[in-house]
């Protein structure tokens, strides 16, 4: 990963994207941590999900939006989407002119230290098909055996806040029974919005089987910024909100995990 250095002003933003709310349980986590810091949020909505997209569509859509945040100024950028991260993050990693933070690489360091041999993820089709998160697992652990599968509704279930529908339901627990036939000992949360299923699929197993990314991840960023001397030295902070389409469904979507005090922008690239 690019290294932190001192060349960025201390004061600037944090920014985050994803391809809807589903970030939000990063950003989350990070402003519980971090809660004086100033972030920008970008939820690529129209082109939501991420996971049924090229890698050639995802490089044009981060860009623009990585360009937009050069624009303003943002001493680092979150790539909170776990498909952006495993499919793109190499490509893109030295290309801008701030720090990034991958969500799968940042915390599989991290998965591999857990006593386990068998562990679980649930992710979109990209992250599974790229194999991120075995690749990066096995490069401090090769004792644990990864179970991948991808579930191609559960990002239009959240961004619906459709999960307590009889049809939502089947849908999650049939996707868990399959996932559970591989006996797991952990099951990695490997999509920002799956987090937001945690309560239904706790129902049909123990709720400690279950393992949000964004836990470890914001603690790294946390550490990482501290490190370098990032950290914001004032209380002054403001956050922003942007979408690239229906804004007043994202405001109505993100309540689970964030409560958005105003209707985010739309901003289309």
């Amino acid at each position: 990963m690019a290294t932190l250095n001192n060349n960025y002003d201390k004061n600037s933003p944090i920014a985050f994207f994803d391809s809807g709310v589903g970030g939000l349980t990063v950003l989350n986590k990070v402003k519980a941590l971090l809660p004086n810091e100033s972030c920008i949020y970008y939820g690529d909505t129209l082109h939501m999900p991420y996971g049924e997209k090229s890698k050639e569509q995802l490089l044009e859509y981060s860009d623009n939006i990585f360009r937009f945040f050069e624009l303003k100024n943002c001493k680092a950028v979150v790539m909170a989407c776990n498909t952006t991260s495993s499919v793109i993050y190499e490509t893109v990693k030295d290309k801008y002119n701030f720090k990034l933070f991958p969500i799968v690489q940042s915390v599989s360091e991290i998965l591999a230290k857990l006593p386990v041999t068998r562990l679980g993820i649930f992710a979109t089709r990209a992250t599974i098909t790229s194999n991120a998160y075995q690749n990066e697992i096995a490069k401090y652990n090769k004792n644990i055996k990864v179970f991948g599968q991808y579930c191609p509704d559960w990002v239009h279930i959240a961004e619906e806040n459709s999960m307590e529908t009889t049809k939502s339901r089947d849908i999650i627990k049939r996707d868990l029974d399959k996932m559970l036939a591989n006996n797991p000992e952990k099951i990695v949360l490997g999509c920002t919005h799956y987090p937001f299923l945690l309560d239904v699929l706790s129902e049909y197993s123990s709720k400690d089987l279950f393992i949000d990314p964004a836990i470890p991840f914001a603690l790294h960023i946390k550490n990482e910024l501290e490190k370098a001397d990032l950290l914001t030295d004032n209380n002054n902070f403001h956050d922003l909100f942007y979408v690239s389409s229906n804004p007043e469904n994202f405001k109505t979507a993100a309540k689970m995990f964030y409560e958005l005090s105003k209707v985010p922008e739309l901003l289309v690239f």
